[in-house]
């Protein structure tokens, strides 16, 4: 039996600064930025600090937070699997890993034929 594909992973050094910042400001939730501030970059948030709209779609997990995306951008994305990951430097964002010198990033490839099928996208 086929498992259904996830929307969104994470990379081990992502996992490192989610347990970092999780130490820190207790549990997490990320909101893929569809633009304001630091273009469209993952944004880490205390959970509860982001009002997601009930046109905020919930993509999945990653390390335990949850991951969230804009009804509209989702539209764009859907066909695509996101990887959380982590990078040097400063994003221009509200994000909480920023004072680390740090900024999620995210890495995409399109979902394959058959996991396309599996998510009832084609």
């Amino acid at each position: 039996m086929n498992q259904t594909p996830e929307k969104v992973s994470v990379t081990a050094q992502a996992v490192h600064v989610i347990e970092q910042l999780r130490n820190r400001f207790g549990p997490l939730m990320f909101h893929q930025s569809g633009g304001c501030c630091d273009g469209s970059s993952p944004m880490c948030y205390e959970q509860g600090d982001f009002k997601v709209g009930e046109r905020d779609v919930l993509l999945g997990e990653v390390h335990g937070c949850p991951f969230y995306m804009s009804q509209d951008q989702y539209e764009y994305w859907k066909h695509t699997h996101l990887t959380l990951d982590v990078t040097p430097g400063r994003g221009a964002s509200f994000s909480l890993e920023i004072p680390l010198g740090l900024r999620f990033m995210i890495h995409s490839r399109l979902f394959t034929e058959e996991e396309l099928k599996l998510l009832n996208l084609i």
